[in-house]
């Protein structure tokens, strides 16, 4: 404490202000796919990073941190085989920030005059986030931070409780764009957590990031989305990964499913985001049952209404189908669109973001074959050079790859406690 404070003055999180900080920090061991119970979120020996996560968010929440108080946000679920959660968050349309960059390119460099984390201050940060030198996790209350930490924030419009931001590497400001290395760290967040009513998000740009400074977002929810159960039917195996197709759900979407690594899982979904990004395809990803099942989501939402092919009752709704969205939790703007919501109303807007089946199957080839290059070493695929390419470009060069249709399986909802994180459900 009787350290000098460095940086500007403003104690924000730029490398103007950071080194030197005394921040908290939570140390993590790595963790293999049977190192975590995902059948529950009680009794678990992780329970102290849920806990202390929640005690610093509701610590903020105390102090008016967030721009609304989404514990008061009306939530319900909505009648039907699928249980799409419907939720009214009438501030956040009010006050997020929004969007300061263009849609139709997946890849963007990072603009240090627009908004970034860099310029949030430090009260907003609940810890640092860090991989351990041994094979503990520790929780250090206070400690000198140098270089460009791992921060986990409070994102100041939450959609739900206990809503944050991890950013990677903060310091270094680097643009939405996933990697092998950040990817890793948000599957382990997930891990380490091991709780299956948290999950961890991301949205690429093109597919409703709104800020062009890499981040990951989670937060926890006393259901399970319908995505986690929709039947699926197996592609391929590569290693210990399955990789599934989701059937019978309004957004086409590919599953991938731990075997006995962690690391594996993430490196073969993190290079399969890689190629998407070097083709412009936007896409969404969900990482669920403490990161040993993640979703990814290819989708032309953004291209389509630019086009004006989305139907406008859908527009006047003015809901962006991000990741949560997709998955089956949609946050309504208006009282009366809550007052009106239905299943049929979840299966039209998500269809809007669900790429045509021939658009997808060249997706999926392209990540089926992102798969065989990393079991064969067979050669990658070239990409076509373009300022912006659509879906279509790019993918046509793939080659014809065989993939067993399987048969469709219906997974095992997660168990669902109706007073889990104190609130209370109506099916």
């Amino acid at each position: 404490d009787g350290l000098e404070k460095p940086g500007c003055g403003q104690n924000c999180l730029g490398a103007c202000c950071i080194p030197g900080a005394m921040l908290p920090v939570y140390t993590f061991a790595k963790r293999a796919c049977d190192d975590t119970d995902n059948d529950s979120p009680d009794g678990n020996e992780n329970n102290f990073l849920n806990s202390l996560l929640l005690a610093q968010w509701e610590d903020r929440l105390a102090q008016g941190l967030f721009r609304y108080d989404v514990t008061a946000c009306e939530t319900k679920v909505l009648p039907g085989n699928f249980g799409f959660i419907a939720q009214l968050n009438e501030g956040r349309h009010l006050k997020k920030r929004p969007t300061e960059f263009r849609v139709d390119q997946v890849i963007q460099l990072f603009d240090a005059k627009k908004f970034n984390f860099t310029k949030v201050g430090q009260e907003e940060v609940l810890f640092c986030f860090e991989e351990s030198k041994d094979v503990s996790s520790t929780y250090y209350e206070k400690m000198v931070v140098g270089g460009s930490p791992n921060i986990i924030a409070i994102n100041v419009s939450p959609i739900e409780y206990g809503h944050v931001l991890l950013v990677p590497k903060v310091s270094d400001c680097n643009p939405q764009r996933i990697d092998e290395d950040n990817f890793l760290l948000a599957v382990h967040m997930a891990a380490e957590a091991a709780n299956p009513y948290f999950r961890v998000g991301y949205n690429s740009l093109g597919a409703f990031a709104t800020i062009n400074h890499l981040h990951f977002q989670a937060y926890y929810l006393a259901v399970p989305f319908p995505v986690e159960r929709a039947p699926v039917t197996k592609l391929q195996r590569k290693g210990g990964v399955k990789i599934s197709e989701l059937v019978k759900y309004p957004v086409k979407g590919l599953v991938y499913e731990c075997g006995t690594s962690l690391d594996e899982l993430a490196d073969l979904v993190s290079k399969t985001c890689i190629s998407l990004q070097e083709q412009n395809i936007a896409f969404n990803i969900l990482i669920a049952e403490c990161g040993h099942r993640i979703f990814l989501f290819p989708q032309c939402f953004a291209e389509r209404q630019a086009l004006g092919q989305v139907d406008q009752g859908i527009l006047d709704t003015q809901v962006n189908p991000a990741v949560w969205e997709i998955s089956g939790h949609i946050v309504l703007k208006r009282k009366c669109d809550y007052d009106s919501a239905s299943e049929d109303y979840a299966w039209r807007l998500l269809g809007e973001v669900s790429l045509s089946d021939d658009r997808f199957d060249k997706v999926k080839r392209l990540c089926i074959h992102e798969a065989l290059v990393m079991e064969n070493k067979a050669a990658p695929i070239a990409v076509v050079e373009s300022s912006f390419m659509p879906v279509d470009t790019g993918v046509e060069q793939l080659c014809n790859w065989s993939m067993g249709s399987g048969n469709a399986k219906q997974k095992n909802s997660i168990k669902v406690s109706t007073n889990c994180l104190n609130q209370e459900w109506t099916v």
